[in-house]
């Protein structure tokens, strides 16, 4: 006998089949970055910037058909004080204007490194490199404060310079999106603006936007630390392999050398680490049980059996998530909170929105903190400060930005 099923019973079996579907059909994460590493020629960069594209645009196509969306690529070049030595200002100013003219013909992005790697590094790179990031968007650069000889105190000030010097010569003060001061991190991390190299180059990484993935695998067990731990692990190893398992290929396709996975879970806006962490604790972030969870998720992030790179850790970027924005206007945590989360592993103090009446000092002080926490425990850290001019706390944040969510500044003590 024939049975037809009625348009409800249809839809409750569409239902159940969708609920036996792996977890992989619904939370599969993004790539946020595929990044090369190349070593630039001043005077003929163009050639090895579009051979580094043909790979990159090789990898992203390997991926989409593997289902993963591509957000970035990304070109990492060798440390910008070893590119501007020897030339006068005129030709720093033309080459990096033709550097970021090129990055927006090519849709990439591009980290020119950092402008002092020790202490003793001459600081007036630093104000060149500040300049340049205040006049080219695509363009990202850093400055190392920490490394394992100690805190780099001068490099310090000079980080706290730059801060304030974008905050004042950039609209809306976004050109601190596209600086950091990073302590205890190693070359070949993919994620932006820390990232950077002293090779030969000819090598990439991968970073994953996978905050999704954390909300997924953390749902159903609320308070089961354990078990929680063991369920992200899991999930975190099956795209963290799977993605390196692609890379792999396009090294052996392509001669590029792959050096490593950030397997760190960035949020994006809705896709929202802070709300992970809510739903697992129950509280809002900020909240007692804030802390346990970002160890948790450390942990998880850490066991990823892949070739390792970057951060490795928690990503808390303050405006490029929407609960953590929100939260942050509402009070429920600060600096010191960041900094007590960083020190089970975190980012440090990721797009942190700051009155724009901060001065070198305050902010010297802010990167110092990161600075001995990141040397203290040996841990990768960093500083992305968004101090906005003319802006008082209480007032809300106007960056332009599609990547940044605005904001209530919060008054420094």
């Amino acid at each position: 006998m024939r049975t037809t099923l009625t348009s409800l019973q249809l839809f409750l079996l569409l239902v159940l089949v969708a609920a036996k579907l792996p977890p992989s059909a619904t939370v599969r994460p993004k790539v946020r970055a595929l990044t090369a590493f190349v070593r630039i020629d001043a005077s003929n960069y163009e050639p090895q910037i579009k051979q580094a594209l043909t790979m990159l645009h090789e990898a992203q196509r390997a991926y989409e058909q593997r289902g993963y969306e591509v957000e970035t690529i990304r070109i990492t070049t060798q440390p910008f004080a070893d590119i501007v030595r020897g030339l006068d200002d005129q030709r720093v100013t033309s080459l990096f204007h033709s550097l970021n003219a090129l990055a927006k013909r090519e849709g990439f992005i591009a980290s020119v490194g950092p402008a002092m790697m020790a202490d003793a590094d001459p600081p007036e790179v630093a104000d060149q490199l500040a300049r340049v990031l205040a006049e080219n968007e695509q363009l990202n650069g850093s400055i190392i404060v920490a490394q394992a000889d100690g805190v780099h105190w001068n490099a310090v000030r000079f980080a706290a310079k730059v801060t304030k010097y974008l905050a004042e010569h950039t609209p809306h003060s976004g050109g601190n999106f596209q600086f950091a001061a990073t302590a205890m991190l190693e070359p070949y991390g993919p994620f932006y603006p820390g990232s950077y190299h002293t090779g030969a180059g000819h090598q990439f990484s991968v970073g994953l936007e996978s905050a999704n993935v954390v909300k997924a695998a953390l749902a159903g067990h609320s308070h089961q630390i354990e078990a929680a731990e063991r369920s992200l692990a899991k999930e975190l190893s099956r795209y963290a392999i799977e993605c390196e398992q692609i890379a792999i290929e396009i090294d052996k396709r392509s001669g590029w050398t792959y050096v490593g996975l950030d397997p760190t879970p960035a949020p994006a806006g809705s896709v929202s680490i802070g709300d992970a962490i809510e739903k697992f604790s129950g509280a809002r972030f900020g909240s007692s049980g804030t802390l346990t969870a970002a160890a948790l998720i450390t942990r998880a992030v850490k066991s990823v059996p892949v070739k390792q790179v970057g951060f490795v850790g928690l990503m808390l970027p303050v405006l490029e998530d929407e609960i953590l924005a929100q939260r942050w206007s509402e009070g429920t945590y600060d600096i010191d909170s960041l900094l007590a989360y960083s020190a089970v592993c975190g980012t440090g103090l990721d797009t942190v929105p700051l009155p724009g009446d901060v001065t070198e000092e305050q902010l010297t002080r802010i990167i110092g903190d990161m600075a001995t926490l990141a040397y203290k425990w040996k841990k990768p850290l960093s500083t992305r400060l968004l101090p906005v001019k003319g802006k008082k706390a209480g007032q809300m944040t106007d960056f332009d930005n599609p990547h940044l969510v605005n904001a209530k500044l919060q008054a420094l003590p």
